[in-house]
């Protein structure tokens, strides 16, 4: 069963309530049965890596690279649910073919988590990812400690985790990134926004967003108007966008806002493909529907100031179920991130009381 901190580390889902109002899904309730892999177009084809939690599943998918190359985007946790899985496919409807490219839409272990794994087992194919999102996972992997650090203590203590809360999110010490990650290559191949990739004999343009994770990669084939969206946008359910302590000053709401502002001037003709969920067209709808919804929770924790609150306090108004032990880490990065927002935008301040951050309204 995962930890407080590791559902933080791979909760892709957000808990705060989006609408899928205005989408359409092209595929009904048509989706990959386990070790089956179902085309999209002519070169791709999505399947449903399995893995714990209350996902279930992450969306891979595997496009022809040439004869009888594939590259595979997005590969489940290292997990024995999820290699078996890979086992199957590699040897079912794969085989014959090899895996000469891997990339990782962004760093969180449910989808890079067998990136080193299928690297190593497909002859040392090479890993694409952003410079960033790598970074990060490497660092991550690398900074496993038996204790956890009294940086992140004082970061749960800040947003008003009681001492039992603490003690128990302590109890599995600061090593959860890396049990959920297949060991990673030295190195990798960088890719950057606005780069054009060419798979299969298409071209597919880098677009990145921010917010979910720092320098998440999506991509966009124009000719065939298909978007990989990996968790930048999620067709029923809002990313997780949480404030962490190894970046307490950032504002990944903000990021997340201007990110959406990005996106509308993609196309909204375009076939999205998720990293969770179905795919659908719909992409201005849904966007629209995220920041609409982000922003009323922004309205609603300021009109919550009617006194300082701690971000424990602000639960209830930001999500629409129980915050129980389960979520409360991801329920506490996602109310830290709009209150940080709040501040970043001058309609709240921040007071340390005895460790504790008390929000106002500005």
């Amino acid at each position: 069963m995962a930890t407080h901190y590791q559902r933080a580390l791979i909760g892709d889902e957000g808990l705060t309530p989006t609408s899928s109002e205005g989408l359409t899904f092209p595929f009904g309730d048509r989706a990959p049965q386990p070790g089956e892999l179902l085309t999209i177009a002519p070169g791709i084809r999505w399947w449903r890596v399995p893995m714990s939690g209350p996902l279930k599943h992450v969306n891979g998918l595997i496009l022809d690279d040439g004869d009888d190359e594939l590259l595979a985007i997005d590969t489940g946790t290292a997990s024995p649910r999820s290699t078996e899985a890979w086992r199957t496919i590699l040897e079912g409807p794969l085989a014959g073919r090899r895996v000469t490219r891997i990339l990782g839409t962004h760093m969180h272990p449910d989808h890079i988590g067998l990136a080193g794994w299928l690297s190593r087992r497909s002859d040392d194919a090479p890993i694409l990812m952003t410079r960033t999102e790598w970074l990060m996972a490497r660092m991550l992997s690398a900074d496993a400690r038996t204790e956890v650090p009294e940086e992140q203590v004082a970061f749960w203590r800040g947003a008003g985790w009681d001492v039992e809360q603490i003690a128990t999110a302590s109890k599995g010490g600061f090593a959860n990134f890396s049990k959920m990650i297949a060991r990673l290559p030295l190195g990798y191949v960088r890719i950057r926004d606005g780069e054009m990739l060419r798979i299969g004999g298409h071209d597919w343009r880098v677009v990145v967003g921010s917010g979910h994770s720092p320098e998440h990669a999506c991509l966009l084939d124009e000719e065939r108007r298909i978007l990989i969206a990996g968790d930048q946008v999620l067709p029923r359910i809002s990313s997780n966008i949480s404030l962490h302590a190894n970046e307490p000053g950032a504002d990944p709401l903000g990021e997340w806002l201007a990110s959406i502002e990005r996106f509308r001037d993609l196309s909204d003709d375009l076939l999205v493909l998720p990293g969770h969920g179905d795919p659908f067209y719909g992409l201005h709808a849904r966007l629209d529907a995220l920041e609409r919804e982000h922003r009323d929770r922004l309205d609603a924790l300021v009109a919550h100031m009617g006194e300082p609150r701690r971000a424990v306090d602000c639960f209830g108004q930001l999500f629409r179920r129980p915050i129980g032990p389960d979520v409360v880490a991801m329920a506490t990065g996602e109310a830290l991130a709009h209150l940080r927002h709040l501040e970043v935008t001058g309609r709240a301040r921040r007071d340390v009381r005895d460790g504790i951050w008390w929000y106002s309204r500005a």
